[in-house]
């Protein structure tokens, strides 16, 4: 599988951004036969979360790996620590740059499936929530989304507060994101209230994976999360495991979540995952 940086000037964010992509082009049978014929892959665009970069993914998980072994694209851009969100005053449009530029810039540089079926949202913590947030918001474009130890801010709005440790913690730091904390039930970075809005609409709702680990502080709002996708209709899978919020968790559930795509056996060759 080739594993690409790239560098591209995005409209959404008005600057250059940089992504890593991994690509299962150069599969072949033998040392004198042909690659593969071309097709067009399915796709997974994975988020990280807060902190993080495009690198996380493949630094802390073996997503290249068991994307190979299911001839499976992914798409790993960099959210900062914006939440995958519009902000209109700064022109960080991230919902956008996540949600519709990044499909249409990615698809128009490599062989990706244009088919909804075929195209998928990921990500953890932060990126869970923006996975979710941008999966549901732009539900004509992902089948499926996979969100893993979500950070579902509108669940955990009385958690903020002004004496927090951490930044992430504050109240002026979820404001500057999401904006005033009594106008985001309801809005468009209200995961329940997104949900809801697909409950009468079965042909449009994505398929979901939600999954936290056992001894992650997360564990009861990604709980709550699931009650409310399952009671609006949606196709939901919930895993539970042993694990605290940190990557030995993140990577065994990465290969779950790509054996649970609807993406078939990957075809068998030489590629840039064998090593003599």
């Amino acid at each position: 599988m080739a594993l690409l940086q790239v560098n591209y000037v995005s409209q959404a964010l008005m600057r250059t951004v940089t992504l890593h992509v991994v690509l299962p082009v150069d599969k072949f049978d033998s040392e004198t036969g042909p690659y593969h014929p071309e097709r067009k892959f399915p796709t997974l665009y994975l988020l990280h979360g807060i902190f993080g970069n495009y690198t996380d993914w493949i630094s802390g998980t073996r997503v290249q790996r068991w994307a190979e072994a299911h001839d499976l694209a992914v798409v790993m851009p960099s959210g900062d620590n914006r939440f995958y969100l519009n902000q209109q005053a700064t022109h960080d449009l991230y919902g956008e740059f996540i949600g519709r530029e990044l499909v249409e810039i990615t698809r128009r540089m490599f062989p990706l499936s244009r088919r909804r079926e075929d195209t998928f949202i990921g990500g953890l913590s932060m990126g869970g929530y923006g996975a979710l947030r941008n999966g549901l918001k732009y539900c004509d474009t992902f089948g499926c989304i996979a969100a893993l130890s979500s950070a579902n801010v509108a669940a955990m709005l009385d958690s903020y507060t002004d004496t927090a440790d951490s930044f992430k913690g504050t109240r002026r730091y979820i404001e500057a994101l999401f904006g005033p904390m009594a106008a985001i039930p309801g809005s468009d970075s209200d995961l329940a209230a997104l949900a809801d809005g697909l409950k009468d609409q079965p042909d449009r709702r994505p398929r979901v994976y939600l999954a936290c680990g056992d001894r992650d502080g997360l564990l009861p709002v990604n709980r709550q999360l699931r009650d409310i996708l399952t009671a609006d209709g949606f196709d939901v899978t919930w895993r539970q495991a042993p694990g605290d919020h940190e990557w030995d968790f993140w990577d065994s559930q990465i290969r779950q979540v790509i054996d649970w795509l609807p993406l078939g056996g990957g075809a068998a060759g030489i590629n840039s995952g064998h090593i003599g």
